[in-house]
């Protein structure tokens, strides 16, 4: 099997990373994945550079966190039961860990990390724009709506039988009262 990736493998890429804490991570167990190097080594070398990991590049899962990814991501279920909480990694720290790994698989994956990054970036702006569309269209339609409406009642009124005023007898008429 060749090391190279193929593209096939990005998809898989943008598969793993979440939204965690209202960023979007990927967690470290995956990133070894993807770097072929044992989970283990790679928090070891990401402990080792800790001064290359400030906290925007990288944190700690809390347990009920840990939890949550592993009822959500079937691939992670054994970080369930780990001793150690696992790290989640922003775009920027999956950079810094090729960087500290010094692999050159490490270094090629990297890439495809980031134009996964990338391409979430952009399908997440362009649903936003998408969503704000859609707001206009409603509000749109809801005055269309409210027109309409008017102007059927309008037209209601115009073909709608009027009532017909009592033709008044002509003649004498006595009522006979009881």
């Amino acid at each position: 099997m060749s090391n190279k990736i193929t593209i096939g493998q990005v998809g898989s890429v943008e598969n793993r990373i979440l939204l965690i804490r209202g960023g979007k991570v990927i967690i470290d167990a995956d990133l070894a994945e993807f770097y072929r190097v044992s989970t283990k080594r790679l928090r070891e070398q990401i402990r080792r550079n800790k001064n290359r990991f400030p906290d925007d590049f990288m944190f700690k899962l809390t347990r009920a966190e840990m939890k949550e990814v592993a009822d959500a991501c079937s691939h992670l279920t054994n970080i369930r039961y780990s001793r150690t909480t696992p790290y989640a990694l922003t775009e920027h720290g999956a950079i810094m860990a090729a960087t500290v790994l010094n692999s050159e698989q490490a270094v090629e994956m990297s890439i495809f990390i980031v134009r996964a990054f990338v391409k979430l970036r952009g399908a997440i702006a362009s649903h936003k724009e998408l969503a704000g569309k859609i707001r206009a269209l409603e509000r749109r339609a809801t005055l269309h709506d409210k027109h309409i409406v008017s102007l059927v009642k309008a037209i209601k009124q115009l073909i709608g039988p009027s009532a017909v005023p009592k033709k008044r007898q002509i003649g004498f008429n006595i009522s006979e009262k009881k």
